[in-house]
């Protein structure tokens, strides 16, 4: 008699129905305060604040690059949690004058926020499609100010000293950081969440930053940071996660994703798109690719249908779009920009 693994969690899935699942018959402000009020709980995200500081925000450099100034600042999110950032500016942008913010994040990959500002680390081999990787430039080029932060557990903040604690990095893997988060009654997307949220907060040191007008993009992890950085920080006004929305059944629950993934408890209670409720009636761009293997593009399509209730449940019917393109999981920069660009020039930005 053969033995099958994962039959058990197989049908747990399957007959699982979320606790908070999107009921269009229920009381939506009611309903939302619950989703909200379990997102944060579960994200960890209370215990991350109890750990905050004061920011000690410093300049490191100014470089002036061809059709932009490229800025290093960095501060403190919480004790011990140094955030790296680069923030691009238009070289075109006159002085008292205020541009829209885009937030940038990369996907897993051990280069981190350095392709996002197109540089190389020499010791490190590339694996990927640097010039398409390049989201801070792609986003400065078109008329935005750009925000790069270096995401907990990659890049520059990837484990330190790796060989004393048996880290085995793997391409871009960050496993070791978000079992420790996770021990800790925290979570390492609410870590990433809660930096985001800081680094917003850095951002008034900038009076080029309109701080009315945030936006926030990236791809796969950073796809996924994107979405539910903008379910907790009100001040972001559009989320355009690429190949990173789906149900749960179509991703995490479907294949081994990154352990950063998962957060305990999840599907007890909500999946990806009851949480749009948390980002109605601010909007919400999906792009996803038709073939791609890790966010299988049925699962989009029943999560991005439920988005649609939601938001017409909360009035806003036209706030949310999804776009799919002919690849796998890929950024598809042509699209991304096209449409972000329509939807800002839509909202006046």
């Amino acid at each position: 008699m053969s033995t099958n693994g994962t039959l058990c969690h197989d049908l747990l899935t399957e007959k699982t129905i979320p606790k908070l699942s999107f009921n269009p018959k229920a009381d939506y402000g009611v309903w939302k305060d619950k989703v909200k009020e379990k997102f944060i709980e579960l994200f960890g995200i209370d215990v991350i604040k109890e750990n905050a500081c004061e920011p000690e925000f410093i300049i490191e450099e100014r470089v002036d690059k061809e059709g932009y100034e490229q800025i290093r600042f960095s501060f403190f999110s919480e004790v011990g949690a140094r955030v790296p950032c680069y923030l691009l500016v238009p070289s075109s942008l006159k002085k008292g004058e205020k541009l829209p913010v885009m937030i940038t994040l990369q996907g897993h990959n051990k280069m981190g926020f350095a392709s996002s500002i197109g540089r190389t680390l020499c010791h490190e081999t590339l694996s990927y499609d640097l010039g398409n990787g390049q989201f801070a430039i792609q986003a400065v080029k078109n008329g935005y100010i750009a925000l790069a932060i270096e995401q907990r557990g990659m890049g520059e903040r990837k484990a330190f000293n790796t060989f004393e604690r048996r880290v085995m990095l793997g391409d871009g893997t960050c496993y070791y950081e978000a079992m420790t988060a996770l021990s800790l009654g925290r979570t390492l997307l609410g870590e990433r969440i809660h930096d985001v949220s800081r680094a917003i907060d850095m951002l008034s040191n900038f009076e080029c930053c309109d701080l009315d007008k945030i936006g926030i993009t990236g791809n796969s992890g950073g796809g996924t940071a994107s979405f539910y950085c903008a379910c907790y920080d009100e001040r972001i006004k559009l989320s355009a996660p690429s190949c990173a929305f789906c149900d749960y059944k179509g991703s995490i629950l479907q294949f081994y994703h990154c352990s950063c993934n998962y957060v305990p408890c999840a599907y007890r209670y909500f999946d990806m798109q009851d949480l749009t409720c948390l980002i109605a009636p601010r909007n919400l761009l999906v792009v996803a690719g038709e073939h791609d293997t890790a966010f299988l593009i049925d699962g989009v399509k029943r999560a991005f249908a439920t988005a649609q209730k939601v938001f017409e449940k909360a009035g806003v019917k036209d706030n949310c779009k999804l776009v799919v393109h002919g690849n796998g999981h890929y950024w598809d920069d042509k699209v991304m920009w096209t449409e972000i660009k329509n939807l800002t020039n839509k909202l006046g930005w």
